[in-house]
């Protein structure tokens, strides 16, 4: 195989991962798998499992380290950039797609709706890791309440999403509301 062709090939393996790598790098390892080990033989499963490992210690995305060190071995240092730019092409594509349609229609009342119902879960989840890796580190041979808290979670996130969207009160109001009910839960419950 020809440099060239071998290049193109390592570029289009990492684009099939990059653009179906929903769900974080660990939901992606079985893509990377399925491309250098299964689909083109780059690697022997004994060579992955060795990938993964290198993945977890060095800093940085797991899913770019992993198409760094895959071009890498396949190709040298222009593989390594391959793989790594096919990697992010289909990602950023999307992204700057979904930036020219949200800078279009950002002042519509849907995207406005859409827009402040996820930064209100966000702050949601962020705010409830925060607080469960508080009560861990406090407490931490207390029993796991997983589902219950999940459950939780949920039901904070739909109130805090009915009051901003159907009772129009002001999402700091509501974030602020959801902190003392998350401190509250916290301090009978989790």
């Amino acid at each position: 195989m020809s440099e060239v062709r071998l290049l193109l090939a390592v570029f289009l393996a990492f684009v099939r991962v990059g653009a179906l790598a929903f769900g974080g790098a660990y939901a992606a390892i079985p893509l990377v798998e399925q491309e250098v080990v299964v689909r083109s033989g780059w690697m022997t499963y004994a060579e992955f499992m060795d990938l993964l490992a290198l993945d977890e210690i060095t800093p940085g995305p797991i899913l770019i380290n992993s198409a760094t060190f895959v071009g890498m071995k396949v190709a040298g240092i222009p593989g390594a950039i391959a793989a790594t730019l096919g990697c992010i092409v289909v990602p950023c594509a999307v992204a700057m797609t979904l930036l020219l349609i949200f800078r279009k229609y950002k002042d519509t009342p849907v995207v406005k709706t859409i827009v402040l119902s996820l930064k209100c879960m966000a702050l949601a989840l962020i705010a409830s890791t925060m607080v469960k890796l508080g009560v861990q580190a406090v407490a931490p041979d207390a029993p796991s309440l997983d589902v219950v808290y999940g459950a939780y979670v949920a039901l904070v996130m739909c109130g805090a999403f009915y009051l901003i969207n159907q009772r129009h009160l002001k999402p700091l109001y509501v974030m602020l509301g959801c902190g003392v009910v998350n401190l509250v839960a916290h301090l009978l419950v989790f």
